[in-house]
């Protein structure tokens, strides 16, 4: 594996507001360094929909010598607002290139789902509803998401280019169909349920043989037992205000720390294993999801996060005393693999 990647966060932005209400440059530069020193990165998927946000943070990963996938996460925009986006971010991501870093610019990630004007509906549920339960069957709703994508790739993968020098990808979901053609790497949010499990080593190996390289963004699970039966779906235990907002979760669910550090684990083996180019673990810290290990379980929003660090609430951690987080048992695990040397810990 030649890219040992984790995905971090700069604040998901929805309607004006982000998911990462706090963002010190100081914070972004200290988590970023134990992602490199101890995680054992040498890559790291910056993600978040405030340009600003990403440049500090790409910078901040450049004089570390880490490589920036440069990647705005528009939520919610309409296709003729994506592009300006993506051409602010392309100039940004050049600027960082041209000083001598490397960077891959990510054109977006899951934009049929997470956007509109792919799919009908005004909601992530709506047109996911729209795609899966087409009355006349997934395929033909398939082909014309397909069919739009292209046509906004060659537009905006254009655009890109002509303001970005770097290799360009894309972060796609599995039930998009991508022509690979404009892009210089392929990449696939590829997370294992318990319905593809028996499949799965084998979809990995049929994806690395193409031409291009194959990068694994996205990957990841929640913290509750049998979250990984169910993983592109572990965080839809939770309840939302009406602003999209987690308030609780909707159930009683098992704290399972080992669990989650179990599936990367095996991830990430059978990602290694196969010749996948770079992954990147979803995600290092989920702000929006606060560790609460006091009162009703079910204020406890980590245990539906994805983070591998438990985010903590007016309190820093022991294992790093100048950080609001303790890390899980999947921040070893990942350690672990990245070090390469069978030596557990970070």
């Amino acid at each position: 594996m030649r890219g040992k990647g984790m995905t971090y966060d700069t604040g998901f932005v929805r309607s004006g507001k982000t998911s990462r209400v706090d963002f010190d440059p100081d914070v972004v530069r200290r988590e970023l360094t134990i992602i490199r020193d101890d995680l054992h990165c040498n890559a790291v998927h910056i993600v978040g929909g405030d340009p600003d946000r990403l440049e500090l943070a790409a910078r901040c990963a450049a004089e570390l010598g880490l490589e920036i996938w440069f990647s705005p996460y528009p939520l919610e925009l309409t296709v003729d607002q994506i592009t300006p986006l993506f051409a602010d971010c392309a100039q940004r991501a050049e600027r960082l290139r041209k000083a001598g870093a490397e960077v891959v610019f990510v054109a977006g990630v899951e934009l049929s789902i997470m956007n509109r004007g792919f799919l009908p509906g005004d909601s992530v549920e709506e047109r996911l509803d729209a795609l899966l339960h087409d009355p006349d069957g997934p395929m033909r709703r398939l082909a014309e998401v397909s069919a739009r994508l292209d046509e906004f790739f060659d537009d905006a993968v254009s655009v890109i280019r002509e303001l970005f020098g770097g290799r360009i990808t894309y972060a796609c979901v599995p039930l998009e169909r991508i022509d690979w053609t404009p892009f210089d790497i392929v990449s696939i949010e590829l997370i294992r349920s318990a319905e593809v499990a028996d499949q799965f080593r084998e979809g990995v190996r049929a994806l690395v043989a193409r031409e291009k390289p194959v990068a694994v963004t996205g990957f990841g699970t929640a913290t509750w037992r049998g979250a990984g039966d169910v993983a592109p779906r572990s965080m839809e235990i939770v309840e939302n205000d009406e602003n999209g907002d987690p308030i609780r979760l909707n159930g009683d669910y098992i704290r399972d720390e080992a669990g989650q550090a179990a599936y990367l684990r095996e991830l990430l083996e059978i990602f290694d294993s196969e010749g996948v180019d770079s992954t990147f673990v979803f995600l290092f810290a989920l702000y929006s999801h606060p560790h609460r290990p006091d009162g009703d379980p079910r204020d406890d929003l980590d245990i539906a996060g994805l983070g591998i660090v438990k985010v903590l609430e007016n309190r820093t951690g022991h294992t790093y005393p100048d950080m609001n987080w303790e890390p899980k048992a999947a921040f070893g695990a990942v350690a672990e693999h990245y070090r390469g040397d069978g030596v557990s810990g970070f």
